[in-house]
């Protein structure tokens, strides 16, 4: 069995039990403590797992994994969702453009675009955007969130508000098996609903490793969005709720 083929069994096994011990694992794969030892670092990097001494368990629900870390991974396949979102984009449109990682890969993308208005809570997406003169980029007041960049807070809930733009980039940070969207922070939850109920067309931007991933606060069901764009085909229950609600899918 290759290593990624593992790497996913393993992660099925932890959801599964909710636990697993290294023991169990070397004798379920027949490879060496060593290398299941390596495995479970690698998938605790990603935060698909929490390593424990001796095993491993369902990561926390409760705290993200760093800013830093989440930029440095799935970093081909985030580019490859933002350059597919791009596309469906023309010149002139005016959109919202969420806290996250993947929201951020397509801003980068959007830079050979022409006369855009982005309003957007997330600084670093300002950033990228403001090399373009010919952009109109309005940041939402509110709470700086230093680690992320994130705006958040009643202010930013407020000014979201008053607007009604074309497009929704949405990120989230995990995805349930029945397709509930799940996020680490109340505020930032009533920011993406803001965002979802004032965009004509709301993207859903996420990669492949969402899916499965806990988060302890409920933004409500994938079928709130109109597209999802991702890397890899969902599981089946969360595509049951994706075909069931005429939610359009773009495997990138």
């Amino acid at each position: 069995m290759k290593q990624t083929q593992r790497h996913d069994a393993i992660v099925e096994l932890v959801k599964k039990q909710g636990y697993v011990s290294t023991e169990e694992l070397v004798e379920q794969f027949a490879v060496s403590p060593q290398t299941i030892r390596r495995d479970l670092n690698d998938l605790a990097d990603q935060n698909l797992i929490m390593r424990h001494h001796g095993g491993a368990a369902l990561p926390s629900s409760s705290v993200n994994t760093p800013w830093h870390d989440r930029k440095a991974t799935q970093t081909a396949e985030k580019e490859r969702i933002a350059q597919k979102v791009a596309s469906q984009i023309p010149n002139g449109a005016t959109l919202f453009i969420d806290i996250g990682t993947t929201p951020e890969a397509v801003a980068h993308a959007l830079l050979n675009h022409s006369n855009l208005r982005v309003v957007t809570n997330n600084l670093n997406v300002a950033n990228t955007l403001k090399v373009k003169e010919d952009f109109r980029i309005i940041l939402a007041g509110g709470e700086l969130r230093s680690r992320d960049g994130g705006i958040i807070g009643e202010a930013t809930l407020d000014f979201i508000s008053q607007f009604r733009l074309d497009f929704g980039i949405l990120g989230i940070s995990g995805i349930d098996g029945d397709g509930s969207l799940l996020e680490f922070d109340y505020h930032e939850v009533r920011t993406k609903r803001a965002i979802i109920e004032n965009s004509r067309c709301v993207m859903l931007v996420v990669d492949h490793s969402k899916f499965g991933r806990n988060a302890m606060v409920n933004l409500g069901s994938i079928s709130l969005v109109d597209q999802v764009y991702t890397d890899m085909m969902p599981p089946a229950g969360v595509m049951q709720v994706i075909a069931e609600n005429n939610v359009q899918l773009e495997l990138c």
